[in-house]
């Protein structure tokens, strides 16, 4: 669910910290993606198929296009979320029992995929969504593509969504600190705006619309002065109100250990092993794209070295750098580039 109605909230408040693009202008950026979101996605979009295939092709895609992307996959959930969590199972028919974030058969089989394609996994100690602004807060990556709204409240700087390979398709870049500016709240007043608004940690005061939640935020700066400012008839607060807990979560994440990120060149036959004799893909289908992409990479690097006057031939491994994160994230911080990356040649 991420946040109730943020984005329309921000859309007629604070237009200006939206920015609309094109998937063109991330070439040689490092993003981090809510796995769980791109997996639901195919889901919805192919339900008879397995979202493996999907994540095949849609990584092949931000590679060709110069993307670096980091996949971060939910670890165990707070048990705020269970009540969300199960609500969910619910409605797609199914029981909810993974309370302790083990990783399911398929998280394990999209580990396994995204090995063979090279590109970097990380598990996070709870939700994705935290891990991914942590890493966007360090410099590590430039931005968090995600659907859900929630990595603002945890502090990402850039939120991308609608990042897919569809034609034509914009994509919608939020910035934090241009949203707080417009809204003129802090963060922590983002976060009790959000709590207000209704996130998947507790529930939310009935009755309180989006425009009426921020005015009440600016005015009175914390949700135990709105509590004090609304009238108990009209907007009932919630029995055992757990929004301290909600507040903490967004604001006191577990912190993860800086991660190692590696890009490889895919391996063409380990795909196929996977995917066409494990999965049951047909083989000429994930060869075909591989050719696809392999030619997509080198026309690019033709381009490129024509543009510089260069006619020596590039290999296709230096196209996959390696980018090392050093052991302490406040020095990894100081050293990041504009574009979120430490890059060193494999």
């Amino acid at each position: 669910m991420g946040i109730t109605k943020l984005a329309d909230l921000i859309r007629s408040d604070a237009p200006g910290s939206i920015s609309y693009k094109d998937i063109t202008d991330y070439t040689g950026r490092v993003i981090a993606l809510d796995t769980s979101i791109i997996l639901n996605q195919f889901r919805a979009a192919t339900p008879s198929l397995s979202p493996l295939t999907g994540l095949f092709f849609r990584t092949l895609t931000f590679l060709e296009h110069g993307i670096k992307p980091v996949f971060v996959f939910d670890g165990k959930p707070p048990g705020e979320k269970t009540p969300v969590l199960e609500k969910r199972a619910e409605t797609a028919g199914w029981n909810y029992s993974n309370r302790t974030g083990a990783a399911s058969s398929q998280t394990k089989e999209c580990h396994q995929l995204l090995k063979c394609l090279g590109v970097p996994v990380i598990q996070a100690p709870g939700d994705a969504e935290a891990l991914c602004a942590q890493l966007v807060r360090e410099g590590i990556v430039y931005a968090v593509a995600s659907e859900d709204m929630d990595t603002l409240p945890f502090g990402a700087s850039v939120l991308i969504r609608q990042l897919n390979a569809k034609k034509d398709s914009e994509v919608i870049e939020y910035s934090l600190p241009k949203l707080l500016e417009k809204l003129q709240i802090t963060h922590k007043e983002l976060v009790d705006l959000c709590i207000l608004l209704g996130c998947d940690y507790c529930d939310k005061i009935p009755g309180l619309g989006p425009k009426r939640a921020l005015t009440l935020i600016q005015k009175h700066r914390t949700i135990e002065n709105v509590v004090l400012h609304i009238n108990r008839q009209t907007h009932p607060v919630p029995r055992l109100w757990k929004y301290e807990e909600a507040r903490k979560i967004f604001l006191e994440s577990p912190q993860s250990p800086a991660p190692e990120l590696i890009w490889k060149e895919p391996d063409e036959e380990a795909l196929v092993e996977f995917l066409c004799h494990t999965k049951r893909v047909k083989e000429e289908r994930i060869r075909k794209r591989m050719v696809r992409f392999r030619d997509m990479l080198e026309n690019k690097r033709e381009e490129k070295e024509k543009a510089e006057g260069n006619g020596r031939q590039t290999r296709m491994e230096n196209y996959f750098r390696v980018t090392r994160k050093r052991a302490q994230p406040a020095e990894a911080a100081s050293s990041s580039t504009s574009n979120g990356k430490r890059a060193k040649s494999k």
